[in-house]
């Protein structure tokens, strides 16, 4: 009997009928685990939450550089010009 290819590949459908979702957020987890070790995670937590923290900073300056160009009543296509 063969059954109809699911949307993303044969395997990927196999592999989440054996596993579940829960069971491959484990393995994904594990493996990064066992791949940058115990000690370099805090390290790149910390760096992704410094980034993200960077990243949020920016956006709310670009914000209020445009409240100020508006109010000023300087558009953001005449300044690109």
């Amino acid at each position: 009997m063969v059954l109809p290819a699911k949307e993303g590949g044969a395997m990927s459908g196999i592999v989440a009928d054996i596993f579940g979702l829960d069971g491959i957020i484990v393995i994904v987890v594990v493996g990064i685990i066992l791949l940058f070790g115990g000690t370099k995670l805090p390290q790149l937590a910390r760096g992704l939450g410094s980034a993200s923290h960077e990243f949020k900073k920016g956006l709310q300056e670009g914000v209020e550089e445009e409240k100020k160009a508006e109010a000023s009543g300087e558009s953001s296509s005449e300044k690109s010009s």
